[in-house]
């Protein structure tokens, strides 16, 4: 009987001792080959002459394993190299086989460098490479390379797992709950490591995601930590497609006294905006404000500003935001209204910034009078007039005193707007409640509104009324400013009124512009008027006397001129400097009437 089983299988033993031989011989040649450290130059020649065909993908790692190579390492480290960069069959159980070798020969740079490569081509290293090398390097004294080798071989466990799962979570034609079964029947054990590995390659399916999850919660035993897997789930699951999933997480969190970490929520609430989930966002702030741990000020801002510029702005939500902060034990700072502005302005709404204030006081802010005067500031930027009065009358009403530049600012703006009319109320308004001081650049702006809309007329009588009745002292610049307009549009009675009022506060009269006016069409009794709005303790200025008769005589108006020197005071007219004048023009008279006689 065993003659038959020699006999019959003779062939066969007969072809594997061939075999080994020809591997024990082709082996050897290598080793002769790439003993030397500069190897030939066309190994492959030699080696397709030795009758090695490297094309085979066993032929590598037979090589290296038998003792021919294998006992001399620098030849089969040389060998691998060379056969790398030839492109040969190098495939997993070839990269296995010389990281044997290198941790048998203790040479720890070569076997990580391997160890890289294979995972750069996808290859991981087996159990029987894997207790070898383990082997090797506890008998070589490098424990720090074994635990590598272990953290590393736990880690590509771990990955094999996690791709088996998610290949179940990802077969087609199958609905949820035969991937729930197919993963029952499996004996994987769920650990923390696990379920990080899992939502990171499935966190785009949020599907995938819950039927995993399900699992989750129906295998994993007593040493799971139930904060990752579920804090994990919520990352996964904080988008608008499984949003009603997510509450149901978070709500059994909570029952479990588990909370979402910090960086979960930044990263959630962060998508629930980009998404314009305004109201998800709120409602997940007030989750987190009643964690133990205070959120920080940061994030109450970050999220009132978000508010304010996604969307249509829902007050209501600021006011939310607002009131759980504050009831967490937070304080609201001016600060935040601040920031909030700025946010405001961004968007185009600053006509909202009442409002806005409105809803945040409603919340439990206590706005400063500061506070409301940036609100009705803000107002007047963005033209909503008569909110910003309506709300700054409300706010002095309840007890608040606001500086006088806030009104002088609505006094500006509406005076730059069509109803100068409530210009002129809101002035009005403004020295009932402020005084009269310190209002010289509204009224400014009060009579350049006036003039543009009615007429310099309008804007000098009201100008008078506030001077003679409210006793209001207004700028130079604004006298003058009227004085141009005045004589622009013929109103020159007006204009020396004007002159009346500046003597009456101290300013110097302004007769600049009325010289070259009376003197190329002025009358008589217009350069008497001028003379009598400049005249000191009831003499007339002798300086705009002889400014007028130069510039009379230097528009050729000879006529007027003497007109005016006869009805001026004898003072006047006996001054050297006027009868010099008067001499230098009798002298260029017959001049004058010789060159047109020729």
């Amino acid at each position: 009987m065993l003659r038959a089983a020699l006999t019959s299988g003779g062939g066969r033993l007969t072809a594997r001792l061939h075999r080994h031989h020809a591997r024990l011989l082709s082996s050897s040649t290598i080793a002769a080959l790439f003993s030397d450290p500069t190897p030939p130059a066309d190994p492959a020649a030699a080696i397709q002459s030795a009758g090695v065909d490297l094309s085979h993908p066993d032929t590598v790692p037979a090589l290296l394993l038998d003792p021919g190579l294998a006992g001399n390492y620098p030849a089969a480290s040389r060998f691998f190299s060379w056969a790398a960069s030839a492109k040969a069959a190098l495939n997993s159980r070839s990269y296995n086989s010389m990281l044997q070798l290198a941790a048998a020969h203790g040479d720890a740079d070569r076997f990580w460098s391997l160890f890289a490569s294979m995972r750069s081509r996808g290859y991981g290293i087996s159990k029987p490479a894997f207790r070898a090398a383990s082997e090797s390097f506890r008998a070589n004294d490098m424990a720090r390379d074994a635990d590598l080798l272990q953290e590393a071989f736990a880690a590509h466990g771990r990955n094999a797992v996690a791709a088996e799962i998610c290949k179940v979570l990802r077969a087609p034609g199958k609905d949820d709950t035969s991937k729930l079964d197919m993963l029952s029947e499996s004996s994987v054990e769920v650990t923390d490591e696990l379920v990080a590995l899992v939502v990171e390659k499935v966190g785009q399916f949020p599907q995938q995601a819950m039927v995993f999850f399900r699992w989750v919660e129906q295998s994993a035993g007593a040493g799971i930590s139930w904060g990752k897997v579920y804090n994990a789930m919520a990352r996964v699951l904080g988008r608008e497609d499984c949003i009603q999933e997510f509450w149901e997480v978070l709500r059994k969190m909570r029952g479990k006294g588990l909370e979402m970490d910090r960086d979960v929520y930044v990263i959630v609430i962060d998508r629930f905006l980009k998404r314009k989930m305004v109201e998800d966002a709120v409602d997940l702030f007030r989750v987190m404000t009643s964690r133990p741990e205070k959120l920080l000020t940061g994030d109450f801002i970050f999220l009132l500003k978000k508010i304010v510029v996604t969307g249509n702005l829902d007050l209501k939500l600021v006011t939310r935001v607002v009131r759980d902060y504050r009831h967490a034990g937070n304080e609201v700072k001016g600060s935040a209204f601040d920031s909030v502005l700025k946010s405001l302005r961004s968007v185009g709404r600053l006509g909202e910034s009442g409002r806005l204030l409105k809803a945040m006081q409603e919340g439990g802010f206590e706005p400063d009078s500061a506070d409301h005067e940036k609100a009705v500031l803000a107002m007047c930027d963005a033209g909503n007039l008569e909110e910003a009065r309506n709300y700054l009358t409300g706010v002095e009403e309840s007890g608040h005193k606001l500086s006088p530049n806030v009104w002088s600012c609505l006094v500006q703006k509406y005076s730059l707007g069509e109803n100068v009319d409530m210009a002129v109320t809101c002035f009005h308004e403004m020295l009932e409640k402020s005084g009269n001081e310190n209002v010289g650049s509204a009224l400014e702006a009060l009579v350049s509104g006036l003039h543009k809309k009615k007429g310099a007329k309008e804007a000098f009588k009201v100008l008078k009324n506030m001077v003679t009745e409210k006793v209001v002292v207004p700028w130079q610049t604004t006298y003058k400013y009227l004085v141009h307009k005045l004589i622009r549009q013929g109103h020159l009675k007006h204009a020396f009124e004007v002159l009346g009022l500046m003597k009456t506060h101290g300013y110097p009269p302004f007769v600049d512009p009325f010289i070259p006016h009376i003197s190329k069409s002025g009358t008589v009794d217009d350069a008497l008027g001028l003379l009598n709005a400049t005249s000191l303790r009831g003499l007339p200025s002798r300086i705009v006397c002889v400014r007028l008769l130069q510039g009379l005589l230097k528009e050729e108006r000879h006529e007027v001129a003497q007109q005016l020197l006869s009805k001026s005071p004898a003072s006047i007219q006996n001054h050297a400097d006027v009868r010099d004048i008067f001499n230098r023009m009798k002298l260029e008279e017959p001049v004058s009437a010789a060159l047109a006689d020729g």
